[in-house]
């Protein structure tokens, strides 16, 4: 039996316990594509009473976190309370029902929920317009739920409530053991930069762009509590603004407003207006945080946790937070760099017949996205993965083609400073050993950080910063 059936037939019990009358049949049952951390599954229920369409949001089964769950459950009930647009909550689970693990069950909304849509249709033109000011707003009420509301809400690992914020975040990278130049500047200068500790609230953690769903008329519910916790509430503005969410596009709040606009919609509920310089701290702590976020997905995938080819990409988007850190500090600038796809293997010796090890990763590669992605009954969460594995191969051919010339002109780049390594270069850095050389150690960690990127996504580079 597979296990969308296994699902299914589970699924039927389960909701006999929680819903007036049982329903007699689950149909069209599918598993939604995206979420790194949660499995999120969409179905109709069909009773004597009618249809109700419904979202199953649970663990992965090997991966349960039941205190995490009853906690999510807690704050989207207290969150409706706040009069913070939800999702109707109807049941949650530890899984011992056959679901197989902890789970929420609730309400199917209608509306968009993909960056890329949302930023670039005309058809939700209507929805980005005030949308800045608005999740100000919704912030503030946020902030506002008492936290004695949410049973068992602690500080998470990476807030000021508990500790020092960043001490934390630069713990959880430093035991990866891999040194990273251009965040231990961004480590240095949120070292140097610290605002006045903010006061003690629930804070939603993944405020963001891809977990607000939009309707036609503007914001329809906030979505992925799953980071709820208590915290400075300049964390979640701070998140909201982070350039990975604005997905290309130039306005600094998710891509669609000012950071003006979500002062102001927050001053107006919450009665007093965060400072720019406390939230510029949090955008650059969020744009480090979501670097090693990446690093801790990444290492579910190569820990054999969880192998995913979404996991194992993530671990190279750490690159853009490298830049957009680096951007947001003033310290490089967009570029255009030449796609290594648009040259050629021609001339390399190689003991081995054609095609060559690239045109084979080509071949692959345009498979995917020729057939395979583009075929019209593709499962969507198939789809989704087929077009990430593309991107896969894509990184493998570019690392391929200037891998090698890349590593030699950061060892030269390295030397002239007097490193071995990028961990000679990290220790200074953060001692401070090379500051009379700064403008030298800049330019080393700016053209690394180009060489990443022109080999995991070049495009990136062209974006703006803000």
């Amino acid at each position: 039996m597979t296990e969308p059936e296994q699902l299914r037939l589970a699924l039927v019990t389960a909701l006999a316990a929680v819903l007036d009358t049982a329903p007699a049949e689950i149909t069209d049952l599918r598993r939604l594509p995206g979420g790194a951390s949660r499995e999120t599954w969409a179905f109709t229920a069909r009773t004597g009473d009618g249809e109700r369409r419904l979202v199953l949001r649970r663990d992965p089964p090997n991966a349960p976190r039941p205190r995490d769950m009853a906690q999510e459950a807690a704050v989207l009930d207290a969150a409706a309370r706040a009069g913070v647009p939800v999702p109707a909550l109807h049941a949650r689970g530890d899984g011992s029902d056959g679901v197989g693990s902890p789970y929420l069950l609730m309400d199917y909304l209608d509306g968009e929920t993909i960056p890329r849509r949302l930023l670039r249709e005309p058809r939700w033109e209507r929805a980005r317009t005030g949308l800045a000011a608005e999740l100000g707003r919704v912030l503030a009420r946020i902030h506002a739920i008492p936290p004695d509301r949410v049973p068992g809400l602690t500080a998470a690992a990476d807030t000021a409530d508990d500790a020092d914020p960043l001490a934390r975040l630069r713990a959880t990278h430093d035991a990866f053991g891999e040194p990273r130049p251009a965040l231990e500047v961004a480590f240095r200068w949120l070292d140097e930069h610290r605002p006045p500790a903010g006061r003690s609230c629930v804070v939603h953690g993944d405020f963001r762009n891809g977990n607000l769903m939009l309707g036609p008329d503007g914001l329809r519910a906030v979505l992925d509590w799953e980071l709820v916790h208590r915290g400075d509430p300049v964390h979640d503005l701070g998140w909201l603004c982070v350039k990975a969410w604005r997905f290309g596009a130039p306005a600094p709040v998710g891509g669609f407003g000012a950071r003006e606009e979500l002062l102001d919609g927050y001053a107006e509920v919450a009665g007093w207006r965060p400072g720019e310089a406390a939230l510029r701290w949090w955008e650059v702590y969020g744009t480090a945080r979501w670097a090693v976020i990446c690093r801790q997905q990444a290492q579910r995938h190569l820990g054999g946790a969880e192998r995913s080819v979404e996991l194992a990409v993530l671990g190279r988007r750490l690159c853009e937070s490298e830049h957009d850190v680096l951007l947001a500090l003033d310290l490089t600038a967009p570029s255009s760099p030449t796609d290594p796809l648009d040259a050629e293997l021609a001339g390399r010796p190689t003991l081995h017949d054609r095609p060559t090890v690239d045109e084979l990763l080509a071949a692959a590669h345009g498979f995917l996205v020729d057939e395979t992605i583009t075929a019209p009954d593709l499962d969507p969460r198939v789809r989704f993965h087929a077009r990430v594995a593309a991107n896969a191969l894509a990184i493998a051919r570019r690392e391929l083609l200037v891998g090698d010339q890349q590593r030699a002109a950061h060892t030269e780049r390295l030397a002239a400073l007097g490193c071995a390594d990028d961990h000679d270069l990290v220790a200074a850095i953060r001692t401070g050993t090379l500051d009379a050389r700064w403008a030298e150690v800049l330019d080393a960690v700016r053209a690394l950080t180009v060489s990443k990127l022109t080999v995991a996504n070049p495009r990136y580079l062209t974006h703006p910063g803000a």
